[in-house]
């Protein structure tokens, strides 16, 4: 059975989801300033990357889960979503670029043309910058639907350079496991719509016979 919130409702679930996309970033600073943090900065660094990709993998999922659940109303937080995704993957870049270079943007092109990794998330990066830009309402109108959709379909190159910069990223260490799920993840969900794309395409086919 379709459940279906009221104006009301669907707005108090709206403000919980954006006061709890707020939690991860208030435990940072909060045990950064009590000083509960042997390595702060990688601590920050880690967590900025890794809560980029849950808000990747949560704004990816609206879609498949509105289908399957006939839940039409979610799709009106997968805009918020996805502009959490950009503010924690701001702010990512922003310890890279603050604690590894001391804002030296000279500095911060070299290692980025220098170590693939970094290379691959800055691409990521900045491919989330036009989304980001272009997800207001006055911005769908003034691109129009069919171009904005276009343009918003850069996030299925995003999401593997994703994976790339943080499977790079823990290779160093040897340790795959948060890559690969993420990984399968995020491949289902891409998968999903391919699956939907050729159904539709195929049916467009027959229709047309």
């Amino acid at each position: 059975m379709a459940f279906n919130p009221s104006t009301r409702q669907a707005g108090l679930i709206k403000a919980a989801i954006f006061v709890l996309a707020l939690v991860p970033l208030a435990r940072m600073v909060y045990l950064t300033l009590t000083g509960q943090l042997v390595e702060p900065l990688e601590f920050i660094t880690r967590g900025t990357g890794d809560w980029t990709l849950y808000f990747l993998c949560f704004t990816l999922a609206v879609t498949p889960l509105r289908r399957l659940s006939k839940w039409n109303w979610l799709i009106k937080l997968r805009r918020m979503l996805g502009l959490y995704m950009f503010f924690y993957g701001l702010l990512h870049f922003m310890t890279f670029l603050w604690f590894d270079h001391f804002f030296d943007v000279q500095e911060m092109w070299k290692d980025v043309l220098k170590r693939p990794f970094i290379t691959v998330g800055f691409i990521a990066f900045v491919l989330l910058i036009p989304l980001a830009v272009t997800s207001t309402n006055a911005m769908v109108k003034r691109l129009g639907g069919k171009r904005w959709q276009w343009l918003h379909r850069v996030i299925y190159v995003i999401a593997p350079l994703a994976i790339l910069h943080f499977w790079w990223m823990k290779a160093g260490k040897h340790n795959f496991t948060q890559p690969i799920i993420f990984g399968v993840i995020l491949g289902a969900l891409l998968l999903m719509r391919v699956y939907w794309a050729r159904s539709k395409a195929v049916a467009a086919a027959a229709a047309v016979r």
